[in-house]
């Protein structure tokens, strides 16, 4: 077997479980505090991707200040979706959190695609990340050594303010014991909309992130959102580590199957998850009892 194929197709991996562990961390954000699965998560993902794409189209905006500018947008649709709609469903099962959720994936998909069509754009790879970079036994993009770095920044930026600020104790309380938060007169009901708005902002960045990479189209965000649930559930229902842990050990595993079997891909994730829940169904670092 070929080394360089061989080390090709782990930074591949690891390229993927960039953007499964930047989905995965929003997702887990969002159920953590809201207790609600958002199916429209991939949806929010493809918003991320074209509102770069418009700024650069009609603004002549490019890359750099599209990874800051379009995650922002996104947010604040995401703050009006959340006002209008999902607080309503709040304390409700969660199952009508992911029927609504499915339904404005539905409404987006269709509303982008009759505007665009399905055929993909293409969004030009910044200038200065344009070159390979030699890995010894192969050569690699620049800009996929970017990805992967700068989601890896990112992650461990979510992870201390998580953990190590006033405004993450409050958020890792009420993912972690919802209940007691509340009885203890600390108001989550204020941070909710705000929670919301940042784990959408960072499906949105991760599809900034994708847009040089893959053709933006409406129909991306589906493509990502199956995989990104087994992630979430591998790492455990709203655990931040897990969904970093997860997303990157699912997309390095993935492509080294491929290795043996293309075919093999795709099944990893879900195998990997059916393994995961008959021994720990809570999820690698999930808690057996959320509330």
């Amino acid at each position: 077997m070929d080394p360089g194929y061989v080390t090709l197709q782990i930074f591949n991996g690891l390229v993927n479980g960039s953007f499964y562990a930047l989905l995965s961390l929003g997702l887990a954000v969002i159920f953590g505090v809201l207790r609600v699965v958002n199916f429209a998560h991939g949806a929010f993902y493809m918003l991320g991707a074209f509102a770069a794409y418009l700024l650069g189209l009609n603004a002549g905006i490019g890359f750099w200040p599209a990874l800051l500018l379009a995650p922002l947008v996104v947010a604040i649709a995401g703050v009006i979706l959340e006002r209008l709609l999902l607080r309503r469903l709040y304390g409700l099962d969660p199952l009508y959190g992911f029927l609504m959720t499915f339904g404005l994936t539905v409404f987006i998909q269709d509303a982008m695609r009759l505007r665009f069509g399905l055929q993909g754009q293409p969004y030009a790879t910044p200038a200065e990340l344009a070159e390979s970079v030699s890995l010894g036994l192969t050569s690699y993009p620049a800009y996929r050594l970017f990805v992967i770095a700068f989601s890896i920044v990112v992650a461990v930026g979510v992870w201390f303010a998580i953990e190590r600020t006033r405004l993450g104790m409050v958020v890792r309380a009420a993912t972690e014991r919802p209940e007691l938060t509340r009885a203890l007169g600390i108001p989550i009901d204020r941070w909710v909309t705000g929670v919301f708005a940042f784990g959408v902002a960072l499906a949105a960045l991760a599809g900034v992130l994708a847009a040089p990479m893959r053709n933006v189209s409406p129909l991306m965000g589906g493509e990502a959102i199956i995989l990104t649930f087994a992630v979430v559930v591998i790492g455990g229902m709203g655990s931040i580590a897990g969904a970093v842990v997860a997303g990157f050990t699912v997309g390095v595993l993935s492509s080294v199957a491929a290795i043996l079997n293309p075919a093999l891909e795709n099944i990893v994730a879900f195998a990997l998850m059916a393994l995961v829940l008959l021994v720990r169904p809570a999820g690698l670092f999930g808690s057996v009892d959320p509330t």
